[in-house]
């Protein structure tokens, strides 16, 4: 164990420690309730061993001090020769968790050290279950808000994400600009190249569509099927037209052949854009259709193309 040993009284200082060096532990040694303080929070150990009668500041104090700084519960055994009831019981309200009575008997130093050496073991694998149990949760958190196929943003997430940024933009007039983007002809491409082939094909539009993105605020979706939706919070109305249309030409760029389009010989996409300033009232499915109607203009008028919302 990492053991903080605390005292004022050089002596009882070198007895301590060497009869602990010897037990096999690490010994970091303080001088006073100031000194323990602010040595705990550098060495983080794993009991702590104070005097209660020192200058500057007492056992009683340094102890209130550490709890309050520390969330992680550490042992703290109190060394005195004032062992009456108040002082065993002020000791434990200061934060204290067992005393060792002055001058210490090796014999019941060595039976208590075991004692905290298994309770260091017990808190050192609690705390790696903690660890692992909250990285766990982490990703079934991130899981639940991606897609599985594209491992984009789900539309669960998009939606929670849009309406933050709604009222974020709403708050600080900003623009926020929203782009629906369908892949041209996906169901023939299915039909005739088969559902492993059109994964494949969706999985590289989704990392195409994720290069181009790349500020950390702009979120990259899949809205359903063969659509994505695609957030760019303040982003200027000039500004949206250009994006929409480099995420075209990238999906276009691929090459990934598609020789049952009527648009293209590859695959293509075709966008819808609506950028503005939200008014107050304005919501994520105003947004959302306004920029699908875009989208819907954008077939209408060919495919492979982008149209901006009026």
């Amino acid at each position: 164990m990492k053991i903080l040993l605390v005292d004022d009284t050089k002596t009882d200082r070198l007895i301590m420690s060497t009869y602990l060096s010897k037990m096999g532990h690490d010994v970091v040694l303080a001088e006073n309730g100031v000194q323990a303080v602010s040595t705990y929070k550098e060495v983080m150990p794993d009991l702590l061993v104070m005097d209660v009668i020192m200058p500057e500041m007492d056992g009683y104090e340094a102890a209130q001090n550490i709890r309050k700084m520390s969330d992680e519960w550490i042992p703290i055994i109190f060394l005195s020769a004032r062992i009456k009831s108040e002082d065993i019981i002020k000791g434990i309200e200061a934060g204290g968790d067992d005393y060792l009575t002055k001058p210490i008997d090796h014999r019941v130093l060595a039976a208590k050290m075991k004692a905290m050496q298994r309770i260091a073991e017990m808190r050192h694998k609690l705390i790696d279950a903690t660890s692992e149990l909250q990285s766990v949760n982490k990703e079934l958190k991130e899981l639940v808000n991606l897609d599985g196929l594209t491992r984009l943003a789900n539309r669960r997430y998009l939606d929670e994400f849009l309406k933050k940024e709604i009222s974020r933009a709403i708050r600080h007039k900003l623009p926020i600009t929203v782009i629906l983007a369908d892949v041209d002809h996906f169901k023939t491409y299915n039909d005739n190249y088969g559902h492993l082939a059109g994964d494949d094909c969706l999985k590289a539009i989704a990392h195409a569509l994720k290069q181009v993105c790349r500020r950390p605020t702009d979120l990259v979706a899949r809205y359903g099927g063969e659509e994505f939706a695609i957030i760019l919070p303040d982003t200027q109305v000039e500004n949206s037209m250009f994006m929409a249309e480099k995420l075209r030409s990238v999906i276009e760029a691929l090459g990934v052949t598609h020789d049952y389009s009527t648009t293209s010989n590859v695959v293509t996409m075709s966008l819808g854009v609506c950028s503005l300033v939200p008014e107050i009232n304005s919501s994520t499915e105003e947004l959302l259709k306004k920029a699908d109607d875009a989208l819907y203009s954008a077939k209408k008028a060919g495919r492979n193309q982008a149209k901006s919302a009026s």
